[in-house]
């Protein structure tokens, strides 16, 4: 599922932070979180439910790199300054960069994370679309808050064949909603982040969609195709001023199908891109064409 409220009460927000949501992610603290509660509409059928072999042979995990400093040339021992003018003048490899960015990130984890709250409540009484999925997702008994939407770092991890993997969010059926505040550009960003999330959150409580990463890939597929096409983050000025896709046709279509397949590959089940592209493209039809709760494609 790649493209996004008062602050809780004091007990809440003592309570240990729960893992990042692994079932669904975005591609790029305070309160605990409480679950989405779930219903069971009867008589109802999905293009999410086709069902498929769970023999499905799983993709071996990437090894992730631990900083060292004669390796990267990043010492976390230095004044922080120091590494940037190091970085500034080549000294620091790709991998030691990312380290950096996450001591930093680190560092600047409270003020990240107060931000993201402010941006939440704002956008949970101003912005239409979190308002529209809001009332969406309450006429199906569940209910989305500052108790269940929450604001925490996520740390990103350096593989050992240079990719990096972060996320900007996340949706779990027994935690939430997850936005990754170190990633949060902007509160924009943050609007698209939980609009995503929260297309995921009215999917779980529309159908029965297999959250577990191991069994069936089509349901991910599906709910991460219509997540990306339904919350804004594949419109065309995101394409074009953030990403600098300028390609005037078929973007928004394949910018929906790369940021789905991306999503699907993170699932423990998926061996390869091509097997993800695979699942994506089954499903791509009926799912692309699916704008419920919207009437139409809204941002």
């Amino acid at each position: 599922m790649t493209s996004t409220s008062s602050a809780a009460a004091a007990a809440a927000a003592a309570a240990p932070p729960p893992p990042p949501p692994p079932l669904s992610t975005t591609p790029s603290s305070s309160s605990s979180s409480a679950s989405i509660p779930s219903s069971n509409p009867s008589g109802s059928t999905s293009h999410q439910q086709t069902q498929q072999p769970p023999s499905t042979p799983q993709q071996q995990q990437p090894r992730f790199l631990q900083n060292d400093p004669a390796r990267t040339g990043y010492d976390p021992s230095l004044k922080w300054w120091v590494n940037y003018f190091k970085i500034l003048t080549g000294q620091i490899t790709p991998e030691g960069i990312e380290h950096y960015r996450e001591d930093r990130y680190k560092v600047h984890e409270a003020r990240d994370c107060a931000r993201c709250e402010r941006d939440r409540d704002y956008l949970f009484k101003y912005s239409p679309v979190i308002r529209f999925l809001r009332d969406k997702v309450q006429a199906l008994n569940g209910e989305l808050d500052e108790s269940n939407v929450v604001c925490r770092r996520c740390p990103a991890r350096v593989a050992d064949d240079g990719r990096v993997f972060r996320q900007g969010g996340g949706f779990s059926p027994d935690h939430g909603i997850l936005i990754c505040a170190n990633e949060m550009r902007d509160r924009s960003h943050l609007e698209d982040t939980l609009a995503h999330e929260m297309v995921h959150a009215w999917d779980h409580l529309r159908w029965k969609v297999d959250w577990s990463g191991t069994g069936n890939l089509r349901h991910a597929a599906c709910t991460e195709i219509r997540a990306s096409m339904l919350s804004g983050e594949c419109r065309w000025t995101r394409e074009t001023m953030i990403r600098g896709n300028w390609t005037l046709t078929q973007q928004f279509q394949n910018c929906v199908r790369s940021r789905a397949i991306q999503s699907v590959m993170a699932r423990p089940a998926c061996r390869d891109r091509e097997h993800a592209t695979k699942v994506v493209n089954e499903v791509w039809d009926s799912c692309f064409a699916d704008t419920r709760p919207f009437d139409e494609v809204y941002r």
